[in-house]
């Protein structure tokens, strides 16, 4: 049977932001911080099933103001079109 040992939370919250935001494919991460590659798969797994982070949150919720800005922009501008025509 393998060694087992656990990552820090820390850690593990490291190199998942690694792979999300800085892009760092899974085998390097892997490789850099001595993790097994399907540890790492099974952390962004479980990841993606449970609720996002606050950061991700908050850039939804920005995207969320900046698409109904563009949505009543376009409202108005087809309503002005329609009235001149």
């Amino acid at each position: 049977m393998g060694k087992s040992h656990r990552t820090s939370p820390e850690v593990k919250a490291e190199i998942i932001k690694k792979i999300k935001e800085e892009g760092i494919s899974v085998p390097q991460i892997a490789k850099d911080y001595g993790v097994h590659h399907t540890t790492i798969y099974s952390w962004l797994g479980a990841g993606a099933q449970g609720a996002p982070s606050w950061s991700e949150f908050a850039k939804v919720q920005k995207q969320n103001k900046e698409l109904l800005a563009l949505v009543g922009e376009l409202t108005l501008r087809l309503s002005a079109e329609q009235k001149r025509g």
